[in-house]
């Protein structure tokens, strides 16, 4: 004899059952449409120049920063005085295209190693290359402020029309964008930047009343610090020194075209074995015996990859050699 069904057995079994598909739109319907969150655009993202002098100001003693002014743009320097008594000079260190303040090949070594000789180091953190500005990335909208309760689905009820209507009404603007800047535009402004970073550097190593100043650039570095001497001529710089002098991609004039005119005490460390290096520093020695200059010297160094401790050792004395032979006191010409 079969059993009858239990009531609620029978209730549980109906609930499981799935919607019919006219009750399923009515509550589609019922439910009001979820409009996207809106996209705030921020800033750009920062410069990688930037997030590396922050890595750098975490990892260093505080002793060891100075925060400069170059304009209304701010950026982190690395002192180091001289371990003597009376200090030889100082020397201002430019690092080159993607190289930090602190870089392990040329400006690290020598920024700690010098000072033991009796020569101050001030190693600056330049701008990144000029070229196309970082994108800005979107970030999610803000949540309601405590402060702004939010409204209440009557409030959206009654509301809603007048802000249809208002939004509506407001015209797409017409306004062209701004048209991108050309590339004379892009490296004058980059120039600018990095001039106005060296003067700072000069000002605070002025500020220490050294006998001497140097300007030694690494990489692209020394193309700005070429550049900067030929365009500024300023009197108490007298001497130059170049490490693995580049060009940097797309600027102008050659190395060879405006380093021999500055007529300064130049020592140019460059590579032997690398093709690239070898063969730029050899126009720039044409050039040099071309213009009659009477003190540039080239000093060849051998590259090491696999022992690169052995290769910032031999950087590191021969910087110290033409310090000590080749120095030009300021106020004096080479040849004199």
């Amino acid at each position: 004899m079969s059993r009858a069904y239990r009531p609620s057995l029978v209730a549980l079994c109906l609930a499981l059952l799935p919607a019919s598909p006219a009750v399923f739109a009515e509550e589609q319907a019922a439910e009001p449409a979820k409009e996207p969150a809106p996209i705030v655009e921020r800033a750009a993202l920062e410069e990688r120049s930037q997030e590396e002098a922050s890595g750098l100001e975490r990892r260093l003693p505080p002793r060891e920063q100075q925060h400069l002014k170059a304009g209304e743009e701010g950026f982190l320097a690395l002192w180091q005085p001289a371990n003597v008594g009376e200090p030889n000079g100082l020397v201002i260190l430019l690092p080159g295209d993607g190289e930090s303040a602190d870089w392990p090949e040329a400006i690290g070594p020598l920024r700690r190693r010098l000072p033991n000789s009796g020569w101050s180091t001030l190693s600056l953190s330049l701008p990144d290359p000029s070229g196309d500005p970082l994108p800005p990335r979107p970030v999610k909208a803000e949540e309601p402020s405590k402060a702004e309760p939010a409204v209440s689905p009557e409030q959206a009820e009654e509301e809603g029309p007048a802000n249809t209507e208002q939004a509506g009404s407001a015209e797409p603007s017409t306004d062209p964008a701004p048209p991108p800047l050309s590339r004379d535009a892009i490296q004058k402004a980059q120039t600018d930047r990095v001039f106005a970073r060296i003067e700072a550097a000069l000002a605070f190593a002025r500020q220490q009343k050294p006998k001497s100043i140097v300007l030694l650039g690494h990489g692209t570095g020394a193309y700005w610090a070429v550049q900067y001497l030929s365009t500024e001529d300023p009197k108490d710089v007298r001497n130059l020194l170049l490490v693995a002098a580049e060009l940097p991609t797309g600027y102008e004039p050659a190395l060879e075209d405006s380093l021999p005119a500055l007529k300064l005490a130049t020592g140019d460390f460059y590579y032997k074995d690398q093709p690239a290096d070898r063969d730029s520093a050899l126009r720039r020695l044409h050039a040099s015996k071309r213009q009659k200059h009477p003190a540039y010297i080239q000093i060849a160094m051998k590259g090491l990859p696999a022992d690169r401790v052995t290769e910032q050792e031999q950087l590191i004395r021969r910087v110290r050699g033409w310090l000590s032979l080749h120095l030009t006191a300021d106020g004096q010409s080479p040849d004199s």
